[in-house]
């Protein structure tokens, strides 16, 4: 067995190589995470707003849902879908198990609970104003929705890019509704757990030290955006 800093030296060859399996893993992951939070988004963000300025019978139960949700082992999303896209499931007709479409559906689960409980929380410390001096000089419900998302852009963002994390990173459901089938739906958490189990240490390495560059970039991002909320609530 080689030792880690050799493996390690061969983890960083094979990445400047441009290796073409490794590289094909790593386009599948962010194509597929990249889908699931556009797909996510813009509706998480209306339900988040929709509870904070609407009252409703349940209103409390749906949030408490939401807040819920968060904590769901991602396997167990992973399941519920494997269950339904079966072929013995309601929806197996589709044939949309073990392809990236699946991945994709289960990925959009994942993050939507987290981009609704945060934007939620953007929504609720937000100053009424913009939306009621919005709606009171005649703007239209989606206008004045476009004004408050203005207002709270880098605390939403920061709930995009902590979605973000939260499944580019998961391995569960990807790896049920998936099927790890490489140049199709293995991406760079399934391919890691493949990988080792194999004894291709280097090959995991490399896309744990992508993992480990994003995750490093996604945080520089919250905090910068942290810093920039801070100094408009000092100005």
């Amino acid at each position: 067995m080689q030792s880690l800093s050799a493996t390690t030296l061969e983890a960083i060859s094979l990445l400047l190589s441009g290796d073409a399996k490794l590289w094909s893993i790593i386009a599948v992951s962010f194509s597929t995470t990249l889908k699931a939070i556009v797909i996510a988004t813009p509706v998480a963000f209306v339900v988040g707003c929709a509870l904070t300025l609407l009252q409703f019978p349940g209103r409390w139960a749906l949030i408490s849902l939401f807040n819920s949700l968060l904590s769901v082992p991602t396997v167990v999303v992973g399941l519920l879908l494997y269950l339904l896209l079966s072929r013995s499931g309601p929806f197996g007709d589709l044939r949309l198990l073990f392809t990236d479409t699946a991945m994709v559906l289960g990925q959009i689960a994942l993050a939507f609970p987290v981009l609704v409980a945060m934007s939620l929380a953007c929504f609720k410390g937000a100053d009424r104003s913009a939306w009621e001096t919005a709606r009171t000089l005649g703007a239209s419900p989606l206008r004045a929705f476009g004004t408050l998302i203005l207002e709270l852009r880098y605390g939403l963002a920061a709930a995009c890019i902590a979605a973000y994390g939260r499944i580019i990173s998961e391995v569960g459901c990807s790896m049920m509704v998936g099927g790890n089938i490489l140049n199709h739906t293995r991406n760079i958490p399934t391919a890691i757990a493949l990988e080792t189990s194999k004894g291709e240490f280097a090959q995991g390495i490399a896309l744990g030290l992508v993992l480990l560059l994003l995750a490093l970039g996604l945080n520089i991002c919250i905090a910068y955006l942290h810093r920039r909320v801070e100094g408009r609530a000092e100005c």
